[in-house]
């Protein structure tokens, strides 16, 4: 492969995730650079971002990611994820929309612009139901309404939040997990681990307490993982699964800037190596003498 510049790092707070990523490029001796997105500046005009080859995107904000991205590519340069990866996975209502035109099995969704509208799509889905913010992660203001007094009171206070901007509801069918879901990594076009994630509570992040254990990559898993994916645009992306009653794997999310450490403890996989690989392949980059 042919040098073209360095890779950057873009982030803020370096996790565990982003430390063994530096990791792993130092092993390589691939010439990067640790970008901290507090602390850049980007002239719309003037910046020259032609010393790097690729820009791995590691932002734990979706605004700060999505822009720095499409700034990046603006001046030529690849970014992992890509602009448009970013800005469907961020926001749930696009990333549904994406895997119903591909026709991946996604739990019944319904989106409102009213209360009225919300109260109306969630008698039609059924109780319990689920509302959800369209952009957020880690299950944060996720709520789940067992009837419709709850309902009125979640939308009510959702609606007042969010009265200027005008944000839609997203509303879902409650799948009545086994008291887990599956998360897999999908890494250009290679499911390169999956796990499930357990938990007492509904939500099974590991953000919130999930843990998780190791599971097989079926053939099921990868097709919808890599489906997935695709629909996405492709990349590094994390997927999340869910089992319904009858045993039927639904697509509920995909995650543009995975975390890993939780998988970690239940494969085997060289998760960060994978990625690293990854972005050299995109960057065109060979191996280089370490320059930092």
């Amino acid at each position: 492969m042919t040098l073209s510049g360095k890779i950057g790092v873009l982030c803020s707070r370096v996790r565990v995730e982003e430390k063994l990523i530096l990791q792993k490029l130092r092993e390589r001796k691939v010439a990067f650079d640790k970008i901290d997105v507090r602390q850049i500046v980007f002239d719309l005009h003037a910046t020259d971002w032609s010393q790097y080859s690729a820009v791995l995107i590691r932002c734990l904000s979706h605004t700060k990611a999505l822009y720095a991205a499409k700034a990046l590519e603006m001046q030529g340069v690849k970014t992992v994820n890509a602009h448009a990866v970013i800005e469907v996975c961020g926001d749930k209502i696009l990333t549904t929309l994406a895997l119903q035109e591909r026709g991946i099995p996604t739990p019944p969704t319904q989106i409102a612009f009213s209360k009225n509208g919300g109260l109306t799509a969630v008698d039609e889905i059924g109780y319990p139901a689920v509302l959800k913010p369209p952009v957020g992660s880690w299950g944060r203001l996720i709520a789940k309404v067992n009837d419709r007094e709850a309902a009125e009171a979640v939308i009510e206070h959702k609606e007042m939040l969010e009265e200027k901007r005008g944000t839609p509801l997203y509303i879902q069918t409650y799948v009545d997990k086994p008291g887990r879901d599956i998360r897999s990594l999908v890494v250009g076009d290679e499911t390169v681990y999956a796990v499930y994630r357990h938990a007492e509570h509904w939500i099974t992040n590991t953000a919130r307490g999930g843990r998780t254990t190791s599971l097989a990559v079926s053939p099921e898993i990868d097709r919808l993982s890599r489906a997935a994916a695709e629909a996405m645009g492709g990349g590094i992306l994390a997927v999340d699964l869910m089992e319904d009653a009858a045993g039927r794997l639904l697509v509920n999310e995909v995650n543009n800037t995975p975390e890993f450490h939780g998988a970690m403890e239940s494969t085997d996989v060289d998760i960060a190596a994978k990625m690293v690989d990854y972005v050299l392949r995109v960057s065109e980059c060979r191996l280089n003498p370490l320059i930092r």
